[in-house]
């Protein structure tokens, strides 16, 4: 199968937090003054993306991989996952603070929701003065004192935050309690999961009148109550190569910042790989077709592709890869 470099229709999520930046900053066709998520590459069931562009355009992500599932993925992803698409890539607009949530592992999640779990990264795009995000606690906690907080309403108090500018990286591991703040336009990264666990949503109410679910006895369980410092990413940011970022069993993600053309050699890959623009355009091609990727979108290359050519004067590229 000859794919050329894939984009996808975005998928665009109304959330009681979202705001217009993915329309004025990243060019998206929002439908409302509160969208929150644009699903750039989606396999989840329900919200699977439709090819963009080219000959394949209208085609499904699953429809591909029912097809052509080792020339899509590669060999040991297709071994790994089978015909689902492992990751979930996602530009995110918080006009609001998003509620305090986390994530379970892959064992609680496949138990529970027959689900992956969702280990996730965020990328900032950009962040408003004194923007901040919420990642894991202060100190060490206790269950107990978790639970009394959250009657006492005072678990803001044992939450750690994290003033943020453009090209801070975090690396939001199963379990980690987070919030995204208000401000933050952000690029994020994770397995392709679904499943939340809402701890606290500052007592807000949806369009209807109604506070949102609370997932408390779901979270007790799932939740690492220790104080950690893994959370930030620190990576190099030389131009005209490729800087590694996040190296996890379920994706890796390099930083590329070119300032000329480049090109990889992908024959030894055995996965496909995925870029996000996060600044300026660049042309990509392969050896079936290529594609002008701009700020805010991202085009997915198969594994059955031997190579590919990055053609710019300026770019700022998320590489992610199994």
């Amino acid at each position: 199968m000859k794919f050329y470099p894939l984009k996808f229709e975005p998928i665009l999520k109304e959330r009681l937090w979202g705001g217009t930046r993915l329309k004025k900053v990243l060019e998206k066709s929002i439908p409302n003054d509160i969208t929150g998520e644009s699903w750039e590459l989606s396999g989840v069931s329900g919200d699977v993306s439709k090819v963009a562009q080219g000959k394949l355009a209208g085609i499904s992500l699953q429809q591909l991989m029912d097809k052509h599932p080792v020339e899509l993925l590669g060999e040991s992803v297709f071994e790994r996952f089978g015909k689902e698409f492992p990751i979930l890539i996602k530009f995110i607009d918080a006009q609001q603070d998003l509620s305090i949530q986390l994530h379970p592992n892959d064992d609680l999640a496949k138990k529970r929701h027959n689900s992956f779990g969702k280990t996730e990264m965020w990328y900032v795009m950009d962040a408003e003065k004194d923007a901040s995000l919420i990642v894991g606690f202060n100190r060490n906690v206790t269950k107990e004192e978790y639970m009394g907080s959250l009657e006492n309403n005072t678990l803001l108090e044992l939450l750690n935050y994290e003033k943020v500018s453009e090209g801070d990286t975090f690396f939001i591991n199963t379990g980690k309690i987070h919030a995204i703040g208000a401000g933050v336009l952000l690029a994020e990264i994770q397995q392709t999961s679904d499943i939340t666990y809402r701890v606290f949503d500052f007592n807000r109410k949806d369009k209807n009148g109604n506070l949102r679910e609370l997932h408390t006895d779901l979270a007790l369980d799932a939740i690492d109550y220790e104080k950690r410092d893994d959370f930030k990413v620190v990576y190099p940011t030389a131009k005209d190569t490729i800087n590694p970022m996040v190296d996890c069993p379920y994706f890796k993600t390099n930083f590329i910042n070119l300032s000329k053309n480049m090109e990889e050699d992908l024959s030894l890959r055995d996965s496909f790989t995925i870029y996000m623009c996060v600044d300026g355009s660049v042309d990509i091609e392969n050896e079936f077709g290529s594609t002008l990727v701009k700020k805010g979108e991202t085009v997915l290359i198969a594994a059955n592709s031997n190579f590919v050519s990055l053609r710019t004067n300026g770019v700022k590229l998320l590489e992610v890869t199994i």
